[in-house]
């Protein structure tokens, strides 16, 4: 699991404040967690794109200027400006030490399968997966090599190696098939 600093500064809270801040190309975001009230917090997108546009979880290690404590924490919630295409918000959640987590993982798929190259089409029902772990277990990615995936087959929870990890879906759940071609009838 990778790690990276992020550098953020104390805000006002509030609507206007929260505007004030975009106009100037900042991102307000807020940190909370059990034992620390919430506090609201900005930076500048060029820290904050490592950590939100990546296919990696990403333990977050982060210092709040004007203070000695640093805070490990994982990004909990995005929110995008859908005219301005644009982060507006964003979450980040405190983690301590021996406290399990719930936390989504990102599916990364390996190789060709089999089954494609003879005609079949691939179906990816799960691009991440909600997993409850210690921190120090979280995986950055899952990956799922389906080289030797035929026609007819499929990979399903219950596949991945995970020790320590709790999975919240069916060990039966589908993440990968590859379906047998269409026949065109007439």
């Amino acid at each position: 699991m990778s790690e990276i600093v992020l550098k953020v500064k104390r805000r006002e809270v509030g609507k206007t404040a929260a505007k004030q801040l975009r106009k100037k190309g900042l991102i307000p975001g807020v940190f909370y967690t059990k034992d620390v009230k919430a506090i609201p917090i900005v930076t500048e997108f060029k820290p904050l794109k490592p950590i939100v546009h990546t296919t990696e979880t990403k333990i977050v290690r982060l210092q709040i200027e004007g203070e000695d404590k640093e805070y490990r924490c994982i990004l909990k919630d995005v929110q995008i400006d859908p005219i301005r295409d644009t982060i507006s918000h964003f979450d980040l959640y405190g983690i301590h030490e021996g406290t399990r987590l719930t936390i989504e993982v990102p599916i990364v798929l390996k190789g060709q399968a089999i089954g494609v190259r003879e005609g079949g089409t691939l179906q990816q029902s799960l691009s991440k997966v909600k997993v409850k772990c210690l921190p120090d277990k979280i995986p950055s990615h899952f990956e799922i090599d389906i080289s030797n995936l035929k026609i007819g087959k499929a990979i399903h929870i219950s596949d991945i190696q995970s020790e320590g990890i709790e999975f919240e879906l069916s060990p039966e759940t589908v993440i990968v098939a590859c379906l047998a071609p269409r026949v065109s009838g007439r």
